[in-house]
């Protein structure tokens, strides 16, 4: 032994004064010991970073959404304008009341093609399909039961 620091042998060997360099070694029943309050610090600071995350990303779909309903507004007074300029170009060659009726009869009609086709579409999505998800999932609950038909 020539007694120098690193000689001692002690787990404090190396370390200076202001705290810095090699730190104490720990015994491995300290260090899973305390392996369960990192883990747990550690899953803290994710949802900490997560939620973080997600409160910037839903600020900006909540400032998006909001412009697009500004959009729509907007978008919806330059229908109402366009159908007043039908009616006053109408107006020129017919009669203003003639010219408002005709506009407002092509308008329901336009909204009633359009509830047809959307009756229909609902009617579509909504009908049973016998060969969709819910029978996939009875046909798998019956293979599993050992009933029906099913392949091996």
């Amino acid at each position: 032994m020539t007694g120098s620091p690193s000689d001692t042998g002690t787990p404090t060997e190396g370390v200076r004064a202001g705290g810095f360099g090699p730190r104490p070694r720990k015994t491995l029943i300290t260090l899973v010991s305390e392996l369960p309050g990192q883990i747990a610090a550690l899953i803290h600071a994710e949802i900490e970073a997560f939620k973080s995350e997600m409160a910037g990303k839903a600020k900006n779909i909540g400032l998006g959404i909001g412009l697009f309903v500004v959009a729509g507004v907007f978008a919806f007074l330059a229908v109402i304008v366009f159908v007043a300029l039908a009616v006053i170009a109408l107006a020129l060659v017919l009669p203003l009341w003639l010219a408002t009726l005709i506009v407002a009869v092509a308008l329901l009609l336009i909204a009633a093609i359009l509830v047809l086709i959307g009756v229909n579409r609902v009617k579509a999505g909504t009908r049973a399909d016998p060969d969709g998800l819910a029978a996939s999932i009875r046909r798998d609950a019956d293979a599993i039961k050992g009933v029906g038909d099913y392949e091996h």
